[in-house]
């Protein structure tokens, strides 16, 4: 049986939470190499809680500095492009001070592996998430336009660095191919250990929505599917209706089911939860619903005319090209867009919607 911890906590008080959920899941740490990778979608100020907030990731890396490992790497792979640069995003966070100086780009070091033929025959990851010891994940609570919420493992796409996150988004076509390529992500590097930012978390159009949700808990749990399924419970979804849930259940990377996840704590269901377009129509198994994914013909990316400052950014981040500036304004191409959402993703205005 999993176990979860969700633990009441403040950005003022969150050691105390860290503390706890080493208690629990005891690490064996010393004189090991610990990579700590937070969730650094780009750059944006801590503020806006696109990303792990610093004052999480300074108490995970100072308890882990008690324990006497041998080497301590914190960093991501921001981004479809690794936008702005890896330092940029983290220096504008706050991140990179929280890092306390063990911040590296995992960026400039990438390893080849095997990756599932029917997207990409294989894929580079960065090297030191292969050489890890013990590689700590601190996703964050949020919604997502593609997969409905990003937590455990949605966070694992960022050791993809560079281009190769876009390109799998075009290869899988469709929202249910992405299910399945960000598990298949997953599985090259389990991380050993998750501890969540829920404090302050995000509802509506994320993963860099405006519209955010005071939570006042830390989750953790050794294992991504259970962590995921209590997350979806909590932002009022049957994780059973979760494509990729289903698939890495399937895998045997974890069980969601709640008879097998013992909960540490109280377990709240947050009422009124905004969820994305998407998330009435990721639906696994219903065939009606598939076929909509697969067709692509309901949600697409729109950009809001009072947010926009056509700056081009989406225009040149769009994996298919699917983005055109006409007067002043980007429009997307109904034929050539394949919904991956890049745009919303990268757009500094939050001016992209889905519509």
């Amino acid at each position: 049986m999993h176990r979860v911890m969700i633990h009441p906590a403040s950005y003022d008080n969150c050691r105390d939470a860290v503390d706890r959920a080493f208690e629990i899941f005891p690490r064996e740490i010393a004189q090991k190499k610990v990579v700590i990778k937070p969730n650094v979608l780009r750059a944006s100020t801590a503020e806006e809680h696109i990303v792990t907030h610093p004052p999480l990731l300074r108490a995970v890396v100072e308890k882990v500095e008690e324990m006497s490992p041998a080497e301590i790497v914190v960093g991501d792979n921001p981004g479809l492009f690794n936008y702005g640069d890896n330092e940029n995003s983290f220096e504008k966070t706050g991140l990179m001070d929280a890092a306390k100086g063990y911040y590296r780009n995992l960026g400039n070091i990438t390893q080849h592996v095997a990756f599932n033929p029917d997207f990409m025959p294989e894929v580079g990851i960065s090297k030191e998430i292969l050489d890890a010891d013990v590689l700590i994940s601190l996703p964050k609570f949020k919604t997502h336009g593609l997969t409905v919420m990003t937590g455990a493992i949605k966070n694992s796409y960022g050791i993809l660095p560079g281009a190769q996150k876009a390109r799998l988004h075009q290869i899988a076509g469709t929202p249910e191919r992405f299910h399945d390529v960000i598990v298949e992500v997953f599985r090259l590097r389990v991380p050993d250990f998750f501890i969540m930012d829920a404090v302050v978390g995000m509802e509506g159009n994320g993963p860099a929505s405006p519209e955010l949700r005071e939570i006042g808990l830390i989750l953790a749990a050794d294992n991504g599917v259970a962590m995921d399924g209590v997350v979806a419970r909590m932002m009022g979804l049957d994780p059973a209706r979760l494509r990729f849930l289903q698939k890495a259940k399937a895998m045997g990377l974890g069980e969601f089911d709640s008879q097998m996840v013992q909960i540490e704590g109280e377990m709240r269901i947050l009422s009124d939860f905004k969820l994305p377009p998407l998330g009435g129509e990721a639906i696994f198994g219903n065939p009606e619903i598939q076929e909509f994914m697969k067709t692509k013909t309901l949600v697409r990316p729109q950009a809001d005319p009072e947010l926009c400052t056509a700056c081009g950014d989406c225009i040149d981040h769009c994996p298919v090209s699917a983005l055109t500036m006409k007067e002043n304004f980007p429009v997307a191409d109904v034929d050539i867009c394949i919904t991956c959402f890049c745009c919303q993703e990268i757009c500094l205005e939050k001016a992209m919607t889905l519509k």
